[in-house]
């Protein structure tokens, strides 16, 4: 079931779900899980970002796995990791202003958790320091270093040992590694990806033996997400933290064909009307899908793999179907979204398939901006 037989998916009961429906089928996740573990060797490589699954179902399987650190990418994320009792957590982002309290009061509602964040300025971390400080906290930062993707992270360097020791000498803060997140590396021929990574990654490492030199103890170091992923869990005395591996999507099946993930989340949808005599209108608007990428690269049919996308609105999606298709009203589409992370994050709950039958639920309770805190 989980690898050669290609009616995996199919719902016996399906038609006791209402659509569009968030589905997922924890046999396959559970297949992931041991798969991410096996490439790195040791579970104690592994620091999985939720912010795929957002769901204290899926962190319980980690953590039944052996998995003990976690990575995340929200307030609301952060706190589930400490309702779930997770052991050690990294808020992968820089706190700034309202967060910098929120993160603090999370921190101190969940004293079972370690928690640490990331900074990449000084300005900022002087304002984290300071709140921190008041709290009574000393909460341990990664250096967010930019290896190339230009997203946030201070330039590997100067800055980047300067801004280490700066934090070193705030109350309220202290440094303890560096985070190097190369997300942009997505080319298709691994031994390209992999030299490139590597490229990126041999200036995370300067960094580190810069800072070593200076009296500091030997950061730690997180590296990579999902793309990366095949290259860093090879490496020695870091920390992985891909997130999508989980569930798996149809962009990372296309990308990374070397990683053995199966894809364990998929869109229940519908047919709901027949415009023209070529084409088709399901239920899979922006609303249910992520939306991001161009309208042919959204979705995959995988019972229907000839339809191709056309037009989307809020609840619809145009797919072109052909002359003479022999579809009708009420038929059922498995979606396999392109990107499965923001999907996730629009549905509050998924439906569990096991052996083709609805089995339950899982909420995904972090995909709102607050919880609790």
């Amino acid at each position: 079931m989980l690898n050669k037989d290609n009616s995996w998916y199919l719902i016996e009961d399906v038609n006791e779900l209402d659509s569009p429906a968030l589905v997922i089928y924890p046999q396959r996740v559970t297949h992931n899980i041991r798969t991410a573990i096996a490439m790195t060797g040791d579970v104690n490589k592994l620091r999985p970002h939720i912010k795929t699954n957002k769901s204290p179902d899926a962190i319980q399987l980690l953590k039944e796995a052996g998995i003990t650190k976690f990575k995340c990418a929200s307030i609301a994320e952060a706190e589930l990791l400490g309702i779930c009792e997770a052991k050690d957590v990294l808020l992968a982002y820089q706190p700034i202003g309202p967060k910098i309290k929120r993160f603090a009061s999370v921190i101190k509602k969940y004293p079972l958790t370690k928690y640490a964040c990331l900074i990449d300025n000084i300005a900022a971390a002087r304002e984290a320091a300071k709140l921190f400080a008041a709290e009574g906290l000393v909460v341990p930062v990664y250096i967010d270093v930019n290896v190339g993707q230009n997203r946030t992270g201070i330039e590997a360097g100067t800055a980047t040992v300067e801004l280490y020791t700066v934090a070193a000498a705030l109350n309220g803060i202290i440094p303890i590694g560096l985070h190097a997140y190369d997300g942009h590396l997505n080319d298709s021929d691994f031994t390209i990806r992999k030299q490139k990574c590597d490229a990126c990654f041999s200036s995370v490492l300067q960094m580190q033996n810069e800072i070593t030199e200076k009296g500091f103890a030997e950061p730690m170091i997180i590296a990579g997400g999902s793309p990366s992923f095949s290259v860093h869990c090879k490496r020695e005395n870091i920390e992985c933290s891909p997130g999508t591996f989980i569930y798996w999507d149809k962009c990372y099946s296309d990308l990374c064909p070397e990683q053995n993930f199966l894809t364990a989340a998929l869109v229940i949808t519908r047919v709901i009307s027949l415009p023209t005599r070529t084409t088709l209108c399901i239920d899979l608007g922006h609303k249910s899908i992520a939306a991001e990428n161009e309208i042919n690269k959204r979705v995959y049919f995988l019972n229907a793999p000839e339809l191709k996308a056309t037009k989307q609105s809020e609840e619809h999606l145009v797919v072109e179907a052909g002359e003479h298709h022999p579809y009708k009203i009420g038929d059922i589409l498995y979606a396999l979204p392109q990107h499965i992370c923001p999907t996730v994050a629009l549905y509050e709950r998924a439906y569990t398939v096991t052996d083709h039958h609805i089995t339950g639920e899982w909420m995904n309770t972090a995909r709102d901006r607050k919880i609790n805190i």
